[in-house]
This record gives C-alpha cells, structure tokens and sequence, in this order.
C-alpha cells in the first residue's frame, strides 16, 4: 500500500509541472489548471490510504477539513468578482503559507513534546543507576534538544519551512488588506526598517534556541516573532509594488510546502512545492525588472507610499473630450492600440470594449491590445480580465512585442491604466517611478485616457501622459464611456 501511495504522489506531482507549463501559455491555460486540478483530486484522495493515517479520528478530521476548505473555496470563488481577484488571490495563498506553518508547528511541538518525555524517563533511570536525585539527573541530560531529536536537516528545514510560511501568511493577509482598502497605513511605528531587522534578528535568534532545546516557550515565541516580521515588513511596501509582493509570498509558500514535504517524507509536496517556489521567485524577479527595480528595493523603499514623492511638477492642463468625438477619432483611425487597467476592471467594462472592437474592426480599423507586466494587482490580472471578455489571445500583446508600434499607432486609448503609461518614468529623474519600462503610448498620433478623475495613480504620482498636447481626457466610469463609444460607432 505504501508503494502505491507514492507511486500516486509522483504521478501528482507530474500532473502539477504539465499543469504549471501549460499556464504559461493562455491557449492552453484553461488545460494546465486542469490537470493540476486532477493531481490535487489524487494527492488528496491517496492521502486517506496513508499508512501513518490511523483511526476513525484522523479521517474525520480530514473529511471535516477538506468540507469545510473546499465548501469555503467553492462559494468565493463563485462569488468574487474580477476587480476582487487580486484580494482572493492574496488570501488562498496565505492560506497556503499558514498551512505550511501550521503542519511546521505541529512537528516541531510533537518533537518537543518527544524530547521532554525522553527526558523524564531517562532522568528516571539515570537517578536510580547513580543515585542521583531526579533533578541532578534531569541537569545531567540537559543536552537533549529538537534538533538532535529530529535530525538537524529535517529539524533546520522545518524551522525554515515555519518562518517563511508563517511570514508568507500574515504578509499576505496584510497585502489583501491593503488590496481591498481596509489598511492604508504606510507603516506602523517610525524607524519601521530598523524594527524589521530587528525582527529579523529576533526571529534567527528564537530558530537556533528551539533547534536546542525541549521546551515549548522558544517554538511559540518563534511562530510569533516570524508572524510579525511578515506584518511589519508588508505594511510599508506601496500599493503599486502589491503585484509584485503577491508574487513573492506565492513563491515563499511554496518553497514552505516544499521544505515542509522533506520534514513529511512527502514527495509530492516536495516536488509541487519546489516547482511553485521557483517559477513564483522567477515570476517575481521578472516583474520586478520590469519597474526596473530590485527586489531589495521593492520590498525596503516603501516606493508607492506618500513618503516617497511625486518628482517635478507637470505643467500645461488636461484637455476635456466628450466620448462621441472620442468614438469618431478611433472610427476614422486606422490603427488603434488599446491599454486597459485597473479601472477597466473596477468599471466591469470588458464586455462593452470587445464589443466596440469587433464593432471598430467591422470599420476596417486595426485593433490591438497592449499589455503591462505589472498592470492591475496581480500578475497576469488584465489578461484574464479580457480573457473573461472574450477577446482572442492574437490580439493581446505585451509590452516588449508592441512598444515599437506606438509610433505608428493612430490613437492609443487607456482605460483606467495610469503609472504603466506614464512618460516620468522615462524623462523625470527625480520620479519615483523613473527607469520602470513604461508604454510608450505618447509616441502615438493621439491619446486618449478614459478615467474616472483628475487624481493621481495608485503609486500617488502624477501623470504627465494627461498634460501632453496630444491627449484627450474623456472623465466618466469606463462602463458608461464605452457604452457611448459603442453607440457612436453603431451609428457611423
């Protein structure tokens, strides 16, 4: 039976990587989220035949769990909508972090608990063969710890498992947070760097003292101290870096299941853990190139926060287009490149801008969409928005593909997308946001940004794109301005 079990881990894990590359493309995304689907169902389902599975109560509880995790997953997931995505993203994946801190303390508490009973029972037999008192005896053994007990690679990987999924988990909770508007703080005490490294430091400290002891104070202490590490060092990273800290705790939480499969003697753990772990690092450093930046620099500069500047004044004003003229300048184009961010999602006005590109390419007008890597708030965001919308994956293009076509581009249109397209971080040194690769919309014939205010981006910089002499403002809800567009190009 034991044989089977991991011959079914394996295959479980197969089905995870073959799931994970077929992600990579979105033709095939839809087949890839399948097949990891089925190695879940079977890692799952294999799990019940565990040999270390024993009694009613263990099944019961697993049963009790799995009704209660999927029933919950079933419903939101149901429920969410697009613009709250990224939040539900946040949270299962600090779900993810939290078991694998969970699973940690659990072992780490069952060694303890192991050692302090060795303990006493030694003691025990000690005092009666020297004739020692229980206490002497009980001194004489001090030297028993975890870590001897477990192993120290399967003690130190458990303990590393413990603090990265634990931060993974509270980090995460305070990026969905911020995400969904309920935590605008930028920090939470003064000199916040210094108490991160601080508790940084603390939390090393609180590792090696429960790797040497049999006592319970160090473990918990250690949970604690590795819970408020990933809160404090959360809380000071901008909302527009979010993309790229939701990456980075994905990653995190696997390298913990990962670490947390060898302390388990789990293959599939393992092998999913360590495929998660890597692909989320290199989809994090690859985001983070592309706002040309490091990611000791995302994480420690608090870039998208009110503390870190808006660089140069802009000059000149916006000027105002109704959505019909908006609508008869794209109708008499012939190129037009579209940008969408997260105000297209807020408005749910996917559906009505397909619907004015198949009217627009039924005008002969050429129709592409450019795409961010860090555009919405989470990787990936706005190519399942226009995924969800219908709109063919020939026609979404990213931002290395399309740049150079700007400037032959007719009218670029950018719905509720701001710092991606933002000239100043090309030309304004003193931005906070200069060297991040941008679009170039600006070197389009005309530009045209639909957006809901006069107000800065999610970063709080302002947009010099909206002062330029070749852009329109059109102000309204994306949804209630497209719609109109779409009136305008039926009646053309």
């Amino acid at each position: 039976m034991s044989f089977l079990v991991q011959l079914s881990y394996f295959v479980a894990a197969v089905l995870f990587i073959f799931g994970l590359k077929a992600m990579s493309s979105p033709v095939t995304a839809r087949k890839g989220i399948m097949w990891a689907g089925v190695g879940m169902i079977l890692a799952t389902v294999v799990t019940f035949f565990h040999p270390k599975i024993e009694g009613v109560g263990n099944l019961t509880l697993i049963i009790i769990a799995i009704a209660i995790g999927g029933g919950f997953a079933w419903y939101t997931a149901k429920k969410v909508q697009m613009t709250e995505m990224p939040q539900m993203v946040a949270v299962y994946n600090g779900l993810g972090g939290g078991s694998a801190g969970a699973i940690a303390a659990v072992t780490l508490s069952q060694a303890q608990r192991a050692v302090s009973t060795d303990m006493v029972e030694q003691a025990e037999i000690k005092a009666e063969e020297t004739g020692l008192t229980f206490e002497q005896a009980l001194r004489v053994l001090d030297g028993t710890h975890v870590g001897a007990y477990m192993g120290a690679d399967v003690a130190i990987l458990a303990l590393l498992g413990a603090v990265i999924g634990s931060m993974a988990f509270s980090g995460s909770m305070v990026a969905w947070a911020k995400l969904d508007g309920r935590l605008n703080r930028s920090k939470l005490v003064e000199g916040h760097q210094w108490v991160n490294i601080a508790l940084a430091v603390v939390t090393v400290l609180l590792g090696i003292w429960a790797f040497y002891t049999g006592s319970g104070w160090p473990i918990f202490l250690f949970f604690a101290a590795a819970l408020a590490f990933g809160v404090f060092i959360t809380v000071p990273i901008g909302g527009a870096d979010m993309p790229v800290v939701i990456s980075l705790f994905n990653a995190l939480t696997g390298l913990a299941v990962g670490f947390k499969g060898y302390v388990l003697g789990n293959f599939a753990l393992i092998i999913a853990g360590t495929v998660v772990g890597a692909a989320g690092m290199l989809l994090t450093l690859l985001m983070a190139k592309a706002m040309n930046r490091s990611l000791v620099n995302v994480l420690f500069s608090g870039f998208g926060t009110a503390a870190a500047g808006a660089g140069e004044a802009t000059e000149g004003e916006m000027k105002e287009l109704g959505a019909p003229d908006a609508a008869y300048m794209m109708g008499y184009a012939e190129k037009v490149v579209i940008v969408p961010g997260y105000g297209l999602a807020v408005a749910q006005a996917q559906h009505k801008l397909w619907e004015m590109v198949e009217l627009l390419e039924g005008q002969g007008v050429e129709v592409k969409f450019a795409i961010h890597p860090v555009a919405g708030r989470m990787p990936g965001h706005m190519n399942v928005l226009l995924a969800e919308a219908g709109v063919p994956y020939d026609k979404i293009f990213d931002m290395d593909e399309i740049n150079e076509e700007f400037s032959s581009t007719d009218v670029a249109l950018i719905i509720g997308a701001n710092d991606v397209v933002n000239p100043a971080a090309r030309e304004d040194k003193s931005s906070p946001i200069y060297g991040m690769p941008i679009l170039n919309v600006d070197y389009a014939e005309n530009v045209l940004v639909v957006k809901r205010g006069r107000g800065a981006g999610f970063s709080g910089v302002e947009n010099q794109l909206f002062f330029n002499e070749n852009t329109r403002m059109v102000f309204g809800d994306a949804q209630k301005v497209v719609s109109e567009m779409v009136q305008t190009v039926k009646s053309m």
